[in-house]
């Protein structure tokens, strides 16, 4: 069907069907899985376990609760499922809620077809359009989702306010032949819920005493958190009875799943994709930082750590990289560990703590969390450090403390240039047989990275101590740090 046919009667002859938005989601989707098209293009790590319950649900023609905590495509899974309508929909022209040509509900509709037949104007509606979306908070009200009484258009047409064509329609009977979608649902006042039972259940609305039968045609998508049936209000039960389907959505499962989906939405500048090499254990440490947020006792459990944390994460990441190339008038750079310390501004405001955690302060905990994962990532990656070691078990980390012992000096500058950095980390020969033996594969430009990686997890395992100061880090070995303190106190 194209938007080449501009009235009633071409419509007609045509051979145009009406179609319920609920078929016409369930028709597209057998096309789209009989041809193997991907349905949901962007939606990664649900392909067994979200998008099978959700293509039930479709074929089933329900109305739908996407169910999960914060950061887990609810919204973007209603999104996607506007691509599950037809192109083009023909409605009456001038029509306010989209009324069907040949099944007209609105006075409006069915008065202009009755005067002018197959001369009727057709107006079409692309399916871009046909997606139509409310945040539930607090104040919103029935006129907002159903309608009232307009007293500017009873006095411009001078109408009783007994008369239907006083009513001002709301986003609901706007929204007809689309889909709705309708954001923490539980957020929503009861009385507010309670509005939406006979729309869901037979279609009928109730403005100020006018009692409608228009038999809307509408999918609805719900999203709710679990956290918010306890903490702001939860979805009544009869209303939840009316929706058909309800899909409990999560967090990806695995690192590789979640680097897909950090890459995938990122936005990272021109300059910085061109100039900034990012080594693959960069990738990595930013999801080890939200898997150990999902784990932590400082962090409440039940509010979830959104994906959007590592998104924004790896974009302070990476901007820190750019801050430095354009500090060091370097050309080009490689990631470095002590960058990382640049996300902690994207984590503290997405993380909600405990009561302890609120104690420890959003920025501690940050570095806390940024210490867990690089202290996890280091006994994947090289070798886990137990605290109980026998003297026999003397090892390539063993030579980096001696280097340390025997007076070693490392310090390393916030915005060293590339010479200065490599030249810094290449002092340490040791560092050169941990790589041999553990990475013997990486490539040359991400080198100095897991150089600074193992000092980093080193410090971490408490084999060698870390100090930050404004403009620089110093690495050095923990009896001689220990020393200091005990002058600095005295």
């Amino acid at each position: 069907m194209t938007p080449s046919i501009k009235n009633l009667g071409e419509l007609k002859k045509s051979g145009y069907q009406s179609k319920s938005i609920k078929d016409e989601l369930r028709d597209n989707l057998m096309k789209h899985l009989e041809s193997g098209n991907t349905t949901f293009e962007g939606i990664v790590g649900y392909e067994n376990t979200v998008l099978p319950q959700l293509f039930s649900a479709i074929l089933s023609k329900h109305n739908i609760n996407l169910l999960g905590l914060r950061g887990q495509a609810k919204t973007k899974i209603a999104r996607s499922l506007v691509q599950l309508l037809d192109e083009w929909m023909p409605i009456v022209g001038g029509s306010e809620i989209n009324d069907d040509p040949l099944q007209p509900m609105s006075r409006f509709a069915s008065e202009l077809i009755e005067e002018k037949g197959d001369d009727t104007p057709i107006s079409w509606v692309h399916r871009d359009r046909r997606f139509f979306e409310k945040l539930a908070t607090p104040d919103v009200t029935v006129a907002d989702l159903i309608g009232d009484v307009d007293p500017i258009k009873a006095a411009n047409l001078k109408l009783s306010y007994a008369d239907d064509r006083v009513i001002h329609y709301g986003m609901i009977p706007r929204a007809n032949r689309c889909i709705f979608v309708i954001n923490e649902l539980p957020d929503l006042q009861a009385r507010i819920q309670v509005s939406l039972f006979n729309i869901l259940q037979e279609g009928d609305i109730q403005i100020r005493g006018f009692q409608l039968r228009l038999p809307l045609d509408l999918q609805f998508i719900f999203t709710a958190n679990p956290e918010d049936y306890t903490n702001r209000g939860s979805i009544v039960t009869p209303l939840k009875d009316r929706i058909g389907s309800q899909i409990l959505t999560h967090y990806p499962k695995d690192v590789v799943l979640a680097k897909q989906i950090t890459t995938q939405e990122a936005k990272i500048s021109e300059n910085a994709e061109k100039n900034v090499v990012v080594p693959e254990l960069a990738r990595d440490l930013i999801e080890h930082i939200s898997f150990e947020a999902r784990e932590n006792d400082y962090v409440d459990a039940k509010s979830g750590v959104s994906a959007r944390m590592s998104i924004t994460a790896f974009e302070n990441l990476m901007s820190t990289a750019e801050l430095r190339l354009l500090m060091s008038k370097d050309k080009s750079t490689v990631l470095r560990v002590s960058d990382i310390l640049g996300i902690i501004p994207a984590m503290t405001g997405k993380l909600e703590l405990v009561y302890e955690g609120e104690q420890e302060g959003a920025e501690s905990v940050a570095k806390i969390l940024i210490g867990e994962a690089v202290k996890d990532l280091f006994s994947i990656k090289f070798k886990e450090i137990k605290k109980l070691r026998k003297s026999t078990d003397y090892d390539e980390f063993d030579e980096v403390v001696e280097w340390f012992a025997r007076g070693g000096k490392f310090q390393l500058e916030t915005n060293a240039t590339n010479d200065e950095y490599t030249a810094t980390l290449n002092a340490i020969p040791a560092l050169d047989k941990i790589l041999e033996k553990y990475q013997p594969s990486i490539d040359e430009s991400e080198k100095l990275f897991y150089k600074e990686f193992v000092l980093w997890g080193m410090v971490e395992h408490k084999m060698l101590d870390k100090q930050k100061y404004q403009e620089r880090f110093d690495f050095e070995d923990t009896l001689l740090s220990g020393i200091k303190d005990d002058f600095s106190e005295n």
